[in-house]
């Protein structure tokens, strides 16, 4: 029997191609992931292992940190790391140098004006030079480190990208005016956000710190050990020696190295997790592509396996000889996708690092013997998983069975069974659905549209018969004999049909559901952004930190503004134990607070309980949900304690309807404001033009802000395009990743058409014995798949709607007035591609079934 498989392999070599391509792909894709993940986590970890190879003890201050990027809000002490503690430092048995550092971040513009990089890995640090005049952190290329205040250093591919040469003038910016810097030299640097893509701006000690600190202050300290010393006595010693803060936090560069390992490690496992889940769809429908195959494989040798049974073969042998053929079609196909995988992940890091410009980090290709054996397991896996139904209907084939026909058709009790499951899990889906949506628990929608998949699958030979009876008029109107023909061919086997079309039905389905969503969304942003803003423009920096003070002064000044207002964000501790505000816990909050007698002019304000004119009288306003959460309404005092250490309390004035721009805690910027953090800004400005937005009010808000790059000024037009391109993106990347399940079902549906073109040679015969010439006969296989590949467009078109109806019905609270939103052209595009799939795939079997030679085509069995 093992001889008979191992036969029937080699036999069948042509119409078992498809499959093992199938295979191949989705397995491919299993391992180019893999291979990718761990080439790109290794990467990384070296290079994050070279920033820590000469610290030995590391002295942070979280405080001064946060300052530095001005993400926190700011702080009101100033951090505890000084020039003294440095000294303190250097000083101890086994350490040999402490070099203290300042970071924050800095925009660099190019010579147009714009950003370099993408605002949120923009860095600046200090530049500490050693006894020979260069810091080790970073290696110069050309030119020397910066010396005073007015000079700066640039990573060497932010000034190529800026087409900077030492000598030139660099325009730099943090949160405040532009600055003119020389450019003194360029460097080198280990540190993943520039690697990945951002910018660097080393200043010299002093210049950083009076950007981001205060003179003499440092946001850490790293501390290098003499050759021998012990890390662990160094760290014990260091705690001794330095202030002793809750902000300050001492560790080894060995556990530094260890926390970016495991933070590098989750990242990969993360993105590792996505690509693969994209793999199991390409592999599901592989699944199709081979039972379909097998299928078609077991009823065309239907005489040959009943005359095994007849000379003695049991049911156990039988199912074995399939399963060794699948095993070894499975075996064949996983080492080939596994070598293609390997290319894929090769070609992929050049891409990126190549057109794409991802910059990623250089480092060897890993194959783990992990890898190896996933990708082969998983591949064989599927092939015999898949081929087992087969394989249990081959065993049951009567040895009477050859002296019968080929076909051997279904009974009505297992076409009952089938449609009783289909039935029973299309209701389940539809359940799962409804409940999600009503209840808006985005899992209970997953859950449903899988269910409702699985039951449309097996319910698709039910559904062929009449869906595709909808075609016949059209198709014997415009095509005669061969229209008439393709359809009766393609009802013939519903089940082959079905299987065929599911195929392409996956991913229809998960692209229209992507498309309708990503549609909802654009249209609910954009209403929400025209209804709830009345501003012309908003003033905020790129990278989402704070606005320098002076910047609100700077708008108002701007001609052309009729009103504005800032918009600022404030953590303050509260007693919200109960609606009266005893204070029965001390919570925090974040407060938003805005001018508030310009604030309705800039924004929309629909309260459903109290009044919109809260504000006004120096009164709170509260988001409907954090009421909620905090038990307030109109009346009640809430108690504050701002950053500055100050107690107070405002009344709540109203409460806001859900979905609304201003949400959380509102608070007049009057009252709030003085007790913000010293130094701090705003988070953005809001801005009203006295003739609405023209070109003329932008440019002016820009000259005012001194061109500052990191500073982005923008209107209704500009946040519109920003949130599609950011949509657009996103589904780009899904439509990309889909891509291979959609390559693997046209496979399918050429492997199909290719052995029904193959068992039906006599009936081909025949049709062109009494008449059909070449032409009509390739017509007629043409016309099969298109109705085949429509068919599951269809369905798939159909499955994508409603399910994404349900799915933008669980965004309910996060985009206020959300609908489902069908676009017309994109869905009609997609009934297109699969009438265009199901052409394209017939050209090969079309081609070779009006090739066919009449008599031999008769005489064969």
């Amino acid at each position: 029997m093992y001889r008979t498989a191992l036969r029937n392999v080699l036999a069948h070599k042509g119409r078992l191609l498809m499959t093992v391509l199938a295979v191949m792909l989705g397995t491919a894709f299993v391992a180019g992931t893999l291979v990718f993940t761990d080439t790109l986590g290794n990467a990384l970890r070296s290079q994050s292992a070279k920033s820590y190879t000469d610290i030995a003890v590391t002295i942070s201050d979280r405080s001064a940190v946060d300052r530095g990027y001005d993400l926190s809000g700011g702080s009101t002490t100033d951090p505890t790391l000084t020039e003294s503690t440095r000294k303190a430092v250097a000083l101890l048995p086994g350490a040999a140098e402490a070099r203290g550092v300042v970071t924050g971040f800095a925009g660099i513009a190019d010579r147009k004006g714009a950003l370099i990089g993408d605002g949120f890995s923009t860095t600046g640090t200090n530049y500490v030079p050693g006894a020979d005049g260069t810091d080790p952190r970073y290696p110069l290329v050309d030119g020397r480190g910066p010396r005073g205040s007015g000079e700066v250093a640039l990573d060497v591919k932010t000034a190529d990208k800026g087409g900077y040469k030492v000598g030139d003038t660099v325009r730099v910016a943090v949160n405040g005016p532009v600055m003119e810097l020389k450019l003194t030299g360029t460097l080198h640097t280990n540190d993943p956000r520039v690697v990945s893509g951002g910018s660097l701006a080393a200043f010299d000690t002093a210049t950083a710190q009076q950007l981001y600190l205060s003179p003499g202050r440092f946001a850490e300290i790293d501390v290098k050990g003499r050759p021998g010393a012990d890390d662990r006595a160094l760290l014990t010693a260091v705690r001794q020696a330095v202030p002793q803060d809750d902000s300050i936090e001492v560790r080894t560069g060995r556990e530094l190295a260890d926390e970016q390992d495991r933070m590098i490690q989750e990242g990969t496992k993360g993105m590792s997790g996505v690509l693969l889940g994209f793999a199991a769809i390409a592999l599901f429908v592989g699944i199709f592509i081979i039972a379909n195959t097998f299928t078609m494989l077991v009823a065309q040798r239907t005489k040959e396996l009943a005359l095994l049974r007849a000379v003695g073969a049991n049911r156990r042998q039988v199912t074995l000889s399939v399963l060794v053929e699948a095993l070894l079609v499975g075996l064949t196909a996983s080492v080939a996708g596994l070598l293609a995988g390997i290319g894929i992940a090769t070609g992929l890091r050049s891409l990126l690092n190549g057109p794409m410009e991802a910059n990623l980090p250089d480092g060897p290709l890993v194959v783990a013997p992990s890898t190896v054996l996933v990708s082969v397991a998983i591949g064989v896996l599927v092939t015999v998983l898949a081929a087992w139904l087969p394989a249990l209907r081959a065993s049951r084939i009567a040895p009477v069975a050859a002296m019968s026909s080929v076909e051997q058709p279904a009974t009505q009790k297992s076409l009952r069974v089938r449609n009783t499951i289909g039935l029973l899990f299309a209701a389940a889906g539809v359940g799962g659905l409804l409940a999600g949506a009503a209840g808006k628990e985005g899992k209970l929608v997953g859950a449903g549209a899988g269910a409702l998949l699985i039951g449309v699958f097996v319910l698709t030979p039910l559904l062929a018969r009449p869906l595709i009876a909808l075609f016949a008029p059209l198709l014997r109107r415009l095509y005669g004999t061969p229209g008439k023909l393709a359809r009766e061919n393609a009802v013939r086997n519903p089940r082959r049909t079905a299987a065929t079309a599911s195929a392409l039905t996956i991913g229809v389905t998960l692209i229209t559901a992507l498309t309708v969503i990503g549609a909802s969304v654009n249209k609910a942003v954009d209403e929400e952004t025209e209804n709830d803003t009345k501003a012309d423009y908003t003033v905020a920096m790129q990278n989402s930190s704070m606005l320098s003070p002076e910047v609100a002064t700077q708008v108002a000044r701007t001609p052309g503004v009729s009103a504005m207002s800032v918009v600022r964000t404030v953590l303050v501790g509260t007693g919200a134990g109960d609606a009266a505000g005893t204070g029965d816990r001390d919570d925090r909050e974040v407060v938003t607070s805005v001018d508030a007698a310009t604030i309705d002019q800039l924004a929309t304000i629909t309260v459903k309980a109290g009044s919109a004119d809260a504000l006004k009288r120096g009164e709170l306003l509260v988001g409907s949900g954090t009421a909620d959460r905090l038990r307030l309404k109109p009346g009640d005092p809430l108690a504050f304690t701002y950053p500055d250490g100050t107690k107070g309390s405002l009344t709540v004035g109203g409460v806001l309807e859900a979905g609304t721009a201003l949400a959380g805690l509102v608070a007049p910027d009057s009252v709030v404001g003085p007790h913000a953090a010293p130094g701090t800004g705003p988070q953005k400005v809001l801005v009203k033009g006295v003739n609405g937005a023209d070109a003329k009010l932008k440019q002016a808000l820009r000259d005012a802000t001194g061109g500052n790059p990191l500073i982005a000024v923008k209107g209704e037009k500009d946040i519109k395009a920003e949130n599609r391109q950011l949509v657009t993106a996103v589904l780009n990347i899904m439509y990309g990743l889909l891509g291979m399940s959609v390559v693997i079902a046209v496979l399918g549906v050429v492997n199909t058409m290719a052995m029904s073109v193959f068992e039906r040679r006599r009936e081909i015969g025949m049709l062109r014995a009494i008449g059909l010439d070449r032409r009509g006969i390739g017509r007629m296989v043409r016309l099969e798949s298109l109705m085949i590949a429509l068919f599951g467009g269809v369905v798939g078109v159909l499955l994508g709607i409603v399910t994404a109806w349900a799915g933008t019905r669980t965004m309910a609270d996060t985009f206020k007035g959300i609908t489902t939103v069908v676009p017309p052209v994109q869905i009609l595009g997609f009934l297109v591609a699969a009438a265009v799939i199901g052409l394209l795939a017939a050209l090969w079997p079309a081609r070779r079934a009006a090739r066919m030679d009449i008599l031999g085509a008769i005489k064969s069995e």
